[in-house]
């Protein structure tokens, strides 16, 4: 009988633990011919990507081969046999799902969240060429099977990402090898304005120039009668508010979104602005349906990260279910791109 009872717990457990796998299999063929290699680097302090609670099972995500290092490396390898010079280093720093319930909600939603981060290696020397640093949400209301569209999302940032750290400029800072573990603090360090007392009054077309602290000559807000900024203009002509990344206004910095400048606040991480994924993602989506693949005419441009300035004024090709949830939205320091960490 003791045998029995165990036999049927062990199968209950069985049926309701299930698997759902990371596949990485679209091609990331670098289309110039300049890449050489592609080493990653999994810096994860936990190497467990963790488990969803979906219909009643406990959905365990793992990728389909769990030696990532060989995976990736491989993966690059079968798609550029022939390359350049230029050896291009992976980082993925955090990868987890979970289940979280936002306040005023009656039910979890799944949620991915995923730091990776690219570099190129010349003479032991790294620079720094891009981060995805963010938290995509799943509806399970909304999404037929949310384990698989989440492993399917992390599948395809990771896809993505690869593909924009082809092409992006890379940071004119060096990091040093014995530094490059430490690099956010490292750059970080060699930023103006995360290191300024006070902010330079005046308006900045993009985070370099933020970052830089040298807003742009000549142009200056314009407002209305109650004192609200509605354009930009340098002399008498008018900037379209699409080229504008913030303004600064007697030390107070102001990042222009979709719905209007939002001050951007400050503490011990950094710049942040409160908002939602609605105020901020680029276009209306439903589901988790991606949006945005495409922005900035950059291929793949770091979907759920990139900011299309040119058409949405400060809006991110997001990603993912577009909720309403208020938070406190973080400038990457080093990209100037949105974080979500919720």
């Amino acid at each position: 009988m003791k045998k029995i009872l165990l036999f049927l717990i062990f199968s209950i457990s069985l049926y309701g633990q299930k698997t759902e796998t990371i596949d990485l299999k679209e091609n990331i063929k670098d289309k110039r011919g300049l890449i050489q290699s592609l080493t990653f680097i999994d810096n994860r302090p936990n190497k467990e990507i963790g488990q969803l609670a979906f219909k009643g099972n406990s959905v365990d995500v793992k990728f389909n081969n769990e030696n990532v290092k060989e995976y990736i490396e491989n993966w690059f390898s079968h798609d550029n046999k022939e390359g350049g010079n230029t050896d291009i280093f992976l980082m993925l720093e955090d990868l987890k799902v979970y289940n979280e319930q936002d306040e005023g909600k009656n039910y979890a939603y799944g949620k991915a969240r995923i730091k990776i981060s690219s570099f190129i290696k010349r003479n032991d020397k790294y620079y720094f060429i891009s981060r995805y640093n963010n938290v995509v949400v799943s509806d399970p209301k909304r999404t037929a099977n949310m384990p698989k569209y989440l492993a399917n999302i992390i599948a395809q940032v990771i896809t993505e990402f690869i593909k924009s750290s082809y092409i992006l400029p890379v940071s004119v800072h060096y990091i040093p090898e014995n530094e490059f573990y430490n690099y956010n603090s490292y750059l970080i360090k060699k930023s103006v304005v995360y290191n300024a007392s006070e902010l330079k009054d005046g308006v900045y077309k993009d985070f370099k120039s933020f970052s830089l602290q040298e807003p742009t000559f000549g142009y200056y807000t314009e407002k209305n009668r109650k004192n609200e900024v509605v354009g930009v203009k340098y002399r008498e002509e008018q900037i379209s508010l699409g080229k504008i990344f913030a303004y600064v206004e007697n030390g107070k910095a102001y990042r222009l979104t979709p719905v209007g400048f939002l001050e951007m606040s400050r503490d011990t991480k950094g710049f942040f602005i409160e908002a939602s994924r609605t105020d901020l993602f680029a276009q209306t989506q439903t589901g988790g349906m991606f949006v945005g693949a495409i922005a900035g005419g950059v291929v793949g441009a770091l979907i759920g990260a990139a900011i299309d300035s040119g058409k949405n004024k400060g809006a991110m090709a997001g990603i993912g279910f577009r909720s309403t949830i208020l938070s406190n939205v973080y400038i990457d320091p080093l990209t100037g791109f949105y974080v979500f960490e919720r």
